[in-house]
């Protein structure tokens, strides 16, 4: 799996990631983070919860 391409995305993943731990409850998910804690595995939301963030942008502006 790819690494997060922006600093939301990795939020987001760890934000995830603590779900599926059990360290914050899944009704606290919002937006992008609920769908990554639905759609995808532990391992997965790992590799983009441990993108390191300092060269990684804000946001992406989404490809038309």
């Amino acid at each position: 799996m790819c690494p997060a391409v922006s600093r939301s995305q990795q939020k987001a993943a760890a934000l995830a990631l603590a779900a599926k731990r059990g360290k914050v409850k899944v009704s606290e998910l919002r937006g992008s983070a609920k769908g990554m804690y639905k759609s995808m595995t532990a391992s997965q939301l790992e590799d983009f919860a441990a993108t390191p963030r300092k060269k990684l942008p804000q946001r992406v502006k989404k490809k038309k």
